[in-house]
């Protein structure tokens, strides 16, 4: 199978540099999403609900269902349970939220209530008691967009964050899933190792058997003990691998290692590679789309920043009533009102507006240029991922021709020491040869299903069959 990147010609990674460097351009008081590369840029219809409000695109949720594993799902739905960055991600998630709730609260009129009983005296008076109760109305009229521009920021914020949290989980099920191919692959390793420990106990059985038979000398029987010890302590280091991978998926899961245990089972299965995927499934990656929200919430700042130039208009209220005393602080004739708009504005600052500005601006140059580079960056993983899975499909099939041609190499030269046409130490090099044709082709089937992982990740889940192109 051929696996070809057709977004990631010269052509194309020409169209990326200048469209991400008119990103510039878009950086106004008005807020735009920024600009894209063709392949990649987020459409209308993928990016806003119905009402108008940003949504996260949804990750399927079990894409790594496609290794068809019963115990990696398990595992995965404990993940999600268990894991603490995903708990501290969402704790961030609701921070974000009750900050959007708090600049929305500014849309809407203020209203209070005082009261106050107090005793004063006038120069020549005698002392007097002042009782009031009042409920003031306040509400900013939002002429120059500075309330709309504070709701902008916080609205991309709390996208940006759950994208944070979508990246999190899915950085979380991406390493499960390597560190779980790791700790079978360790496991098969152990199963090739201790097949081969039974075939050197046999080999040494025979050596010793024709040395005391005076057909070869003790030189072969150490060198068949060397091998079989060598084959045991590859073993005993495969096995301690196996058991830190399990701490570590113990630690994922957010489990004392002490308390979890997994037993041996089957290796995943590979998924299929599509021949080709279009550049489009990139929008799905939550890190590309919480750049693209940051620079939303940048451009809003700067909103924020320049609406401090004009004066803010408001419009205020006040009914209560004040009275000397209680009996009649209710009355008609101790009834107080007022009602007006209001404006106000900062002449002399210092260049303090000047200055909030210009930092507005900067962190919006700043996200712009996060945000190229996390495309780039993403460009830059796929590609890599799929060269590696092509030359690893390629590499596997390589290597398993080398691992028939030394199994055969193997019982030949077996037979020849049998038939004593040549030494020991022939069979000792075709053992430790098939040996490790066999430990190089495990490691490189757990390479392609890595290499797998790291593409579904890259793509935030599964590719859809409609992404693929014929």
């Amino acid at each position: 199978m051929t696996l070809s990147l057709s977004f990631l010609s010269r052509w194309t990674l020409m169209s990326l540099c200048l469209s991400l460097a008119a990103c510039g351009s878009l950086f106004g008081a008005k807020s735009s999403r920024p600009s894209a590369p063709a392949s990649t840029a987020l459409s209308a219809d993928a990016t806003r609900s119905p009402a108008g409000t940003e949504a996260v695109l949804a990750i399927d949720a079990a894409w790594w269902r496609l290794f068809h594993d019963p115990v990696l799902d398990g595992l995965q739905t404990q993940l999600n349970q268990g894991h603490l960055n995903l708990q501290r991600m969402a704790a961030n998630v609701r921070q974000a939220q009750a900050s959007l709730a708090a600049a929305q609260s500014s849309l809407w009129p203020s209203v209070s209530l005082n009261a106050s009983a107090s005793k004063a005296q006038e120069k020549a008076g005698s002392p007097a008691h002042v009782l009031s109760v009042a409920a003031p109305v306040s509400w900013e009229w939002d002429v120059w967009g500075r309330v709309a521009a504070l709701n902008a920021v916080a609205q991309a914020n709390l996208v940006a964050s759950q994208e944070d949290l979508a990246l999190v989980r899915l950085s979380a099920q991406a390493t499960l899933v390597q560190t779980y191919v790791a700790l079978r692959t360790a496991e098969r390793q152990g199963q090739v190792l201790a097949q081969a420990e039974q075939a050197y106990a046999r080999a040494l059985s025979l050596t010793r058997y024709r040395y005391e038979a005076g057909v070869v000398s003790a030189a072969d029987v150490a060198q068949a003990e060397v091998q079989l010890a060598t084959a045991q302590a590859q073993r005993i280091d495969v096995h301690t691998t196996r058991r830190q991978l399990q701490h570590a998926v113990a630690v994922l899961l957010g489990v004392a290692p002490a308390e979890f245990t997994l037993a041996e089972g089957t290796w995943p299965q590979l998924p299929v590679l599509p021949d080709t995927l279009s550049a489009d499934v990139l929008q799905r990656r939550p890190d590309i789309r919480a750049a693209s929200q940051r620079v939303l919430a940048a451009q809003a700042q700067v909103g924020v920043a320049q609406a401090a130039f004009f004066p803010s208009v408001g419009f205020s209220a006040n009914v209560g009533y004040r009275s000397s005393e209680l009996s009649n602080l209710f009355s008609a004739s101790s009834l107080l009102w007022s009602l007006g708009p209001s404006m106000a504005m900062n002449l002399i600052d210092g260049g303090q507006r000047d200055a909030v500005k210009a930092e507005a601006k900067a962190a919006l140059d700043g996200a712009g240029i996060a945000y190229r580079q996390v495309v780039l960056q993403a460009l830059q993983e796929l590609e890599d991922n799929l060269m590696a899975a092509q030359q690893l499909q390629l590499q596997a099939a390589a290597q398993s021709q080398a691992v028939q041609s030394a199994r055969r190499n193997l019982d030949i030269t077996q037979a020849q020491y049998i038939a004593g046409t040549v030494s020991f130490l022939n069979v000792v090099s075709a053992q430790a040869s098939a040996l490790t044709a066999e430990r190089s082709l495990l490691e490189i089937q757990s390479r392609q299903r890595l290499a797998s992982a790291q593409i579904l990740k890259n793509l935030a889940g599964r590719w859809p069959t409609d992404q693929a192109l014929n």
